[in-house]
């Protein structure tokens, strides 16, 4: 595995950038707005939980320990007219969280202590990705910077070939295999693809720019989105080759 990743400052910016990128999309939305890449949700649950999620990691990385959690609380401000700036508070929260002590270490009670870079990367790509679900539920623009956009299809491959991933989601180890590969090419030169193998211990995967027995080539956004089950395949500019039912069977058993 050769994961590059952002260094605290661009993980930090961006985290707010993206926070920024909610908070314009929703403002003067209707809050009951289903949003279709979260079937189940509103916007006011979209808003609640993005808002929760950086309230709720800001707190751990000041106590240098976090619990077991499954699912965030999805509690937002009752009238919409706050979500803007709730949203750039709670996440200036943990970046301020997350500046306090940069070298410390989160003690997690399945994945043991991990540093605390770690958990700013992770809400950044949870943002991320809620703002696409944001943007489309309310039709505005969506854009993600492909630095950005490749960090996270990266962070993304490193849970789920964590060890501990399948505690939280069995259904992972169905991506165990006999060598099977599906690869991800981004159209950006600057930007290396990956190569994902589905091996009998786990999932393994490397930053390589070669062909896959699947092999998904593309803007690195859309490669990103449409990992992250937020596009279909056929509504994303990509275009894929190879054996499609390795994709069909990945995305069945991950999700965001």
């Amino acid at each position: 595995m050769n994961d590059h990743v952002l260094g605290a400052e661009r993980l930090a910016r961006a985290l707010r950038e993206h926070a920024g990128g909610i908070a314009g999309a929703v403002a003067g939305a209707d809050p009951d707005a289903r949003v279709p890449t979260c079937p189940e949700w509103t916007l006011r649950d979209l808003v609640g939980h993005v808002g929760q999620a950086h309230r709720w990691a800001a707190g751990f990385l000041r106590a240098g320990e976090t619990d077991l959690v499954t699912q965030v609380p999805r509690t937002a401000p009752g009238p919409a007219a706050d979500w803007p700036g709730w949203l750039r508070d709670g996440a200036d929260d943990l970046v301020r969280a997350f500046e306090a002590d940069p070298g410390r270490t989160v003690a997690h009670p399945v994945m043991g202590p991990r540093p605390a870079a770690m958990w700013l990367r992770r809400m950044l790509h949870d943002t991320v990705v809620h703002h696409a679900d944001a943007a489309l539920t309310t039709g505005v623009p969506y854009g993600v910077a492909p630095d950005v956009a490749a960090d996270g299809i990266s962070e993304w491959l490193v849970l789920v070939s964590e060890p501990a991933a399948a505690t939280f989601r069995p259904e992972l180890a169905e991506l165990r295999g006999r060598g099977e590969t599906l690869a991800l090419r981004p159209s950006e030169p600057s930007v290396p693809g990956w190569v994902i193998s589905r091996l009998p211990d786990g999932i393994g995967w490397e930053r390589a720019s070669r062909d896959g027995d699947l092999t998904v080539a593309g803007p690195v956004r859309d490669l990103m989105l449409v990992f992250a089950r937020r596009l279909a395949p056929g509504d994303a500019e990509v275009e894929v080759t190879g054996d499609r039912s390795l994709l069909d069977h990945w995305l069945a058993r991950t999700a965001f």
